[in-house]
């Protein structure tokens, strides 16, 4: 439940309180995180009584209707702890609630106000083992029986699949010819439906992905997202391009991290004599990811302030979630190098965040994919003769 005393702050008191939130107590819970291999309950609470679920709803529906410009700002501070903190309430904020506030029925609309307190965690259940970025590929099936429909079929690298209250899941209701995806609202209490999750994680340890799998999952009429058939990918990519800009942000976020935990090695490491920031091959590093980030932190900037200014507009978030993500693989590698031994041995944050940053270059949109799609909208547009979109 979102505190009062949240709600009526003006965005840059909150903006504040989420920077002092992210210095005192989320960075240094970290090592915490990882040993329990999971977020602590006390930290999720923390974050439901500060919004941070509810960031991205309007007012009317409980959240604190922060535009997407200001959701860019404040994702900036709170991903410069460790991105699974931010995974616990990712899903909910972008994924899953969007899709709700553009299209859900007014009686599927009800469950926003206890999302955006954090009272109802949700996850996003549209990859399979053979449906990635081809997500029209997917088998899992909803059948009508009666007024309803029965869901059969199984997920993977469910982000909040382990602790979700709530499920949007996507399925098939026509042929595989004809290309008819829906999307459901399945209950993480449903009978029929089971949740494993994966014996190791490279990265991201402390927030595991699960594997979701429905075995004859009842679900009665309101539970096809819209009240119509056939329009899934439509309603997934609202969810999923407000979770690109995010993506792109957390990025930005965590490089910040990762360059001043470089910077402030390079300062304080001594080698022949003097501090090894005094030497040129690192300097040229920090220099480079300082450039690569302030770079990043305007294109996403200027994606969101172009969110809010009418369409979404997804080349923009393509361009914004694949640069961002590859920089900061980037500036993670050079402050492995940086840290040398350190970067490998020892409790410095740096080669956790290595790991966990190399996940956003593949979730959300492989950076293949990303090229691929923006490389094919340059063609089209000379084609036309438009010459190269601005």
């Amino acid at each position: 439940m979102i505190d009062e005393n949240v709600r009526v702050m003006g965005f840059e008191e909150y903006l504040e309180r989420v920077r002092r939130f992210t210095d005192e107590e989320l960075i240094p819970s970290e090592w915490e995180m990882a040993e329990r291999g999971a977020v602590p309950e006390d930290l999720v609470t923390r974050m439901g009584d500060l919004g941070l679920f509810g960031m991205t709803l309007p007012r009317e529906h409980g959240g604190l209707g922060w535009s997407m410009e200001q959701q860019v700002l404040l994702t900036f501070e709170f991903t410069r702890a460790s991105v699974v903190y931010r995974s616990r309430f990712s899903t909910t904020i972008g994924l899953t609630s969007q899709i709700l506030l553009d299209h859900g029925t007014s009686g599927q609309q009800l469950y926003l106000p206890v999302m955006a307190g954090g009272d109802c965690v949700t996850a996003f259940a549209l990859t399979e083992d053979v449906a990635g970025s081809d997500a029209g590929a997917l088998r899992t099936s909803a059948v009508r029986d009666g007024d309803g429909y029965v869901i059969n079929g199984t997920k993977r690298y469910i982000t909040n699949g382990a602790w979700a209250d709530l499920v949007v899941v996507f399925a098939r209701t026509g042929t595989e010819a004809d290309g008819a995806l829906s999307a459901f609202l399945v209950p993480a209490d449903a009978p029929g439906f089971s949740v494993r999750l994966p014996e190791r994680m490279n990265g991201h340890e402390a927030g595991p992905v699960a594997e979701l799998e429905f075995r004859d999952v009842h679900v009665g009429p309101d539970a096809l997202i819209g009240a119509v058939e056939g329009r899934g990918l439509e309603f997934a990519m609202r969810g999923i391009n407000h979770a690109r800009t995010h993506v792109a942000a957390t990025a930005v976020g965590q490089a910040t991290r990762l360059l001043d935990e470089a910077a402030r090695h390079a300062r304080e490491r001594v080698q022949f004599g003097r501090p090894i920031g005094d030497l040129g091959a690192v300097q040229a590093w920090l220099g480079r990811s300082y450039a690569e980030i302030a770079a990043g932190r305007a294109l996403v900037l200027d994606c969101a302030r172009a969110f809010d200014a009418g369409e979404i507009p997804r080349h923009q978030i393509a361009a914004a979630k694949y640069f961002c993500t590859e920089m900061a693989s980037s500036v993670a590698d050079r402050a492995v190098q940086i840290l040398g031994g350190a970067g490998i041995v020892g409790d410095s944050p740096v080669p956790r965040m290595w790991r966990d940053v190399r996940a956003l270059r593949i979730y959300e949109g492989a950076s293949e994919v990303h090229e691929r799609n923006l490389a094919r909208h340059v063609l089209r547009a000379c084609t036309a003769g438009a010459g190269v979109p601005a």
